[in-house]
């Protein structure tokens, strides 16, 4: 039995706080824009800092398990 817990946790926050996609952090005109589908460096390096804090807790902290098959 294999663990896809952090698989599932990696791809949907992935998703979510890929930088420009729902929101952007810090935007260019604004400190947060939403679906403007442009990015920065600076909006990067925040969101990836957002997404290990959010995955450590998830993974770590939560203990997010899911086993899939026999």
């Amino acid at each position: 039995m294999s663990d896809w817990g952090p698989v599932f946790v990696a791809v949907i926050l992935f998703v979510l706080l890929s930088p420009g996609l729902l929101f952007q952090i810090p935007g260019k005109g604004r400190v947060v824009e939403f679906g403007t589908l442009q990015t920065s460096g600076l909006s990067i390096i925040i969101h990836s800092i957002i997404f290990f804090a959010l995955v450590a807790i998830f993974l770590l902290a939560v203990g997010v398990h899911m086993y899939i098959g026999s």
